[in-house]
């Protein structure tokens, strides 16, 4: 399932956001900025969409399976031998079918999910039935979509599905087409008169939910793929996200009519909503869908599937301030899992294990995109570790940093049981030794570890256990705690005594504990906690609880002395609080402990907590 699900030039968090737009035969429209009434009238609220339960729930725990656009995006040599995207044809999916159903089905994987290019031929030109439906490419898919559907079900696996968001402009046909099952209803009454475009791509006609006629068609497409039996639909470049914002690209409103015209159906359909979607928006994403893609394509659109630089080393980045939205019911979309073929991925196998241990600890759907038939036994070994399933498919919550966004870094979850999932990353160039201290997971003393990956009991290890990495590499464990809770002293950043330098003001903040915050840290802007006493000399973990939007750094000083330099993950906003802890080197008796922007800007600061013991 992908976000570029047209070609285009694949978009980078972070850069500059080239998007190709298509010439789709209809000619494109300029949007227009919409006015504040009709934009009000296009809520979901206005136009009488409610959000609906589906007749199940198919999101209880991440869904697993495989799906069809990192093949058939990549230029891997005999990928796709009859341009791009030729791959995906009826004959190659019911091959990759019979082969997850006898490699990965006991697994838990189960969903064949069909991308972009099931209604458009080789030259990518679209086919739609009398009612504006996308239909079926006779040479991409000869039996139709229904019999692909069965041919899957027949293996006891489920069938997923593809669109665009919007109506997409050659089904418009000069509004005169009229809608399956709507009296009265055509095309021309869907859309906005101005013919606004939406999308990743602008290559549909923003719908307009006031009027009736558009739920009717919504409806009509929702019927079709039930009659059809697709158990999984990912609508695709929705907004607000997707490189694009303003209202033309505003699409709560149509996962809203999805959602509700799903529930009509009475099949429990799976609603993944597609890409890199505005974290602003996670409150329509969880009550309108099952899952939403937090990110850019994980491809490279080069000779291999994906390469590290890409996209999957941003992910570290970019899905800490998304994971408090996850769990049963919807999840944080990291894209396909690309780690089982080897040369093909364009992977390290530590980055490959790495790619694999991120998506099980953050709970993202593990969906691979390779081969199947041609997967290496060190990539089936890694799709298929049954500890590691276990992690994404488990109970607890999705683990999260616990250490600064640092070049070496730890995740952590605990676990219903009181045990921990624990990842150690080196996400630097070069080898590097990662520790993970127990005191950042809350505890100090002795505490069994077990190696996931290698299904290997570890022993005991007192307060900390380190690892050797290679250069994008990681290890993954349980930690079973035998010592006793950590005591901190909590220090708050507003507290009289502290002192503040530069721009460095405080300010109110209702998540925070004390209510206050120290901000406006930027540009030599400087916070000073200025008693802070420990018993004994040596390195604390010293838990930082602070705000940011955006990933901030800021340089920690513990009595004047020389500068560590840290960067905090964004927490999504600037409500919201977060936690990481960083090591300090302090003195026994009174301390001092600086953040400071330097020259870039720094979070907001809430409180800092201090082990009593190092």
């Amino acid at each position: 399932m992908r976000s570029s699900s047209y070609p285009a030039m694949p978009a980078r968090a972070g850069r500059a956001v080239v998007v190709l737009a298509l010439a789709l035969g209809a000619a494109g429209v300029t949007p227009t900025v919409t006015p504040t009434a009709r934009a009000a009238a296009a809520r979901p609220e206005a136009a009488g969409i409610t959000a609906a339960a589906p007749a199940s729930a198919p999101a209880a725990k991440p869904f697993m399976g495989w799906s069809s656009w990192s093949m058939q995006s990549s230029k891997y040599p005999g990928l796709n031998p009859d341009g791009d995207y030729s791959y995906l044809t009826e004959a190659n999916v019911l091959k990759q079918t019979d082969a997850l159903a006898a490699k990965l089905k006991k697994y838990g994987y189960e969903y064949i999910n069909i991308d972009a290019g099931w209604w458009r031929d080789k030259a990518w030109t679209p086919r739609f039935d009398r009612y504006a439906r996308q239909a079926a490419d006779p040479q991409r898919f000869p039996r139709g979509m229904k019999a692909v559907s069965d041919h899957i079900h027949g293996k006891g696996l489920k069938a997923g599905i593809y669109l665009p968001v919007g109506l997409e402009k050659e089904a418009y046909a000069d509004g005169r087409a009229p809608v399956w099952n709507a009296d009265g209803c055509t095309t021309a009454d869907l859309v906005y008169g101005d013919l606004r475009t939406t999308n990743g791509w602008d290559s549909a006609y923003k719908i307009d939910f006031s009027d009736p006629c558009a739920q009717k068609y919504i409806d009509s497409q929702a019927r079709m793929f039930a009659d059809w039996g697709y158990d999984f639909l990912k609508l695709d470049g929705v907004g607000p996200g997707s490189s694009k914002s303003g209202d033309n690209y505003d699409n709560v409103a149509d996962v809203a009519a999805w959602r509700k015209a799903i529930a009509a159906t009475g099949r429990p359909i799976h609603l993944e909503v597609s890409w890199s979607l505005d974290i602003g928006h996670a409150a329509d994403w969880k009550k309108y869908s099952d899952g939403w893609r937090i990110d850019t394509d994980v491809e490279c659109y080069c000779n291999t599937l994906v390469s590290w630089e890409n996209s999957v080393d941003d992910r570290f980045d970019d899905t800490p301030a998304w994971t408090r939205h996850a769990g049963p019911g919807g999840w944080n979309d990291l894209d396909s899992l690309d780690v089982g073929n080897g040369a093909m991925d364009g992977l390290t196998k530590a980055e490959r294990q790495t790619y694999a241990t991120l998506w099980a600890i953050a709970k993202s759907p593990l969906y691979t995109g390779d081969d199947l038939t041609r997967l290496d036994s060190y990539g089936l070994s890694l799709l298929t570790n049954r500890e590691v399933i276990a992690v994404n498919q488990g109970d607890a919550p999705p683990a999260h940093p616990v250490t600064a966004s640092d070049p070496q870094r730890v995740w952590a979850a605990k676990n219903p049981d009181g045990t921990y999932t624990v990842a150690l990353f080196n996400l630097a160039d070069a080898p590097a030794s990662v520790s993970a201290d127990w005191a950042t997971l809350g505890f100090t003393g002795k505490a069994a570890v077990r190696d996931l990956w290698n299904h290997e009991n570890l022993g005991t290890h007192r307060n900390r256990i380190t690892e050797a990495l290679p250069a994008h590499g990681s290890r993954l464990f349980t930690v079973t705690p035998h010592g006793r809770t950590l005591e901190r002293t909590a220090h708050e950043a507003e507290a009289q005594d502290n002192e503040l330098a530069g721009n460095a003001s405080v300010a109110d903040c209702p998540a925070c504990s004390g209510g206050r915050k120290v901000g406006n840290l930027y540009l030599g802007g400087r916070l000073t906690f200025t008693d802070v006493v420990v018993e004994r000399a040596g390195t604390y973990q010293i838990e930082v609880a602070y705000i940011s939007g955006d990933a901030r750094s800021a340089d920690v000083v513990a009595n004047g002395g020389g500068a560590t330099r840290h960067t905090f993950p964004a927490t999504g906003d600037w409500g919201t609080v977060g936690r990481v802890h960083v090591p300090v080197t302090l003195k026994a008796g009174v301390n001092t402990v600086t953040f400071d922007s330097g020259s870039g800007y720094a979070p907001d600061i809430d409180r800092i907590d201090v082990p009593k013991t190092s």
